[in-house]
């Protein structure tokens, strides 16, 4: 009888450990498991209020009312109360049953509020989010959840394995030994992934504003490609400036041009 799974993962492990260029996972400590455990729950609790809000705007759409996207916007309609002489657009039922849902998702505003005031002061007590905090588009949120994720950012031998862990790096397609770049990888965490790209998006006007390398290098992008291709290339550059802040212990400062 052969070697079983064991036998063979301990002889994987012993091999790799033979080799120079192999990289090891380094454990978490477990305030980071703490911190992420936070950011799962917190994330849940975001997926649930956004399918509150799209349930509470297909349900008005059927009866004729659409509003804007933003949810000021429909918070403020089902808040309002109808005019005196005018008839309720919706039955006795369908508005109790609105008003509900509205009281559910003030509930869930309260809770993810919890959760964000958490991150802000942790962001503020925690050295290395702190300093992480300092890159643009990178505030308590996606401060506390990347250094929860990466520590130090020792495990990285550079910023590009970081933008690579996160799938914010083009995948490459060669033929007839002309490589050509394709989409991002979309590997690694997309909760990560997804709040770097936000941040990007949020401060991306600003910064392409400023008389800075970084502007320069935005406006210059934005004149040749699609915005939201900017916004992926600004996310994969604050990843990159991320590592930097952490693995050589600086705050950020912009360069200017």
């Amino acid at each position: 009888m052969g070697p079983g799974n064991d036998e063979r993962d301990a002889e994987a492990i012993a091999e790799a450990a033979t080799r120079p260029t192999m990289r090891f996972v380094p454990l978490k400590e477990a305030a980071q498991l703490d911190m992420q455990a936070l950011h799962r729950a917190r994330e849940r609790l975001v997926a649930e209020r956004t399918a509150l809000i799209n349930q509470m705007r297909a349900l008005l759409l059927e009866r004729g009312i659409v509003l804007p996207q933003r949810r000021q916007s429909l918070a403020t309609w089902v808040d309002a109360p109808v005019a005196d002489g005018e008839p309720d657009p919706l039955s006795p039922r369908i508005r109790l049953l609105v008003t509900d849902m509205r009281s559910e998702w003030a509930e869930l505003d309260r809770r993810i509020g919890v959760f964000d005031d958490e991150f802000l002061a942790s962001a503020r007590q925690d050295e290395a989010a702190r300093r992480a905090a300092t890159v643009p588009g990178i505030g308590p949120i996606n401060a506390t959840a990347l250094v929860a994720a990466v520590g130090d950012a020792s495990a990285f031998r550079s910023a590009r394995d970081l933008a690579a862990w996160l799938g914010l790096v083009p995948r490459q397609a060669t033929t007839g030994g002309r490589p050509k770049l394709l989409g991002i990888t979309k590997r690694g965490s997309r909760y990560l992934r997804k709040n770097l790209i936000h941040g990007a998006r949020a401060v991306l006007p600003r910064l392409a504003a400023m008389d800075t390398r970084l502007g320069h290098w935005l406006r210059d992008l934005l004149a040749r490609a699609h915005k939201n291709t900017v916004v992926v290339a600004l996310a994969n550059k604050l990843a990159r400036i991320v590592w930097a802040v952490l693995a050589r212990g600086r705050t950020y400062a912009a360069a200017v041009s």
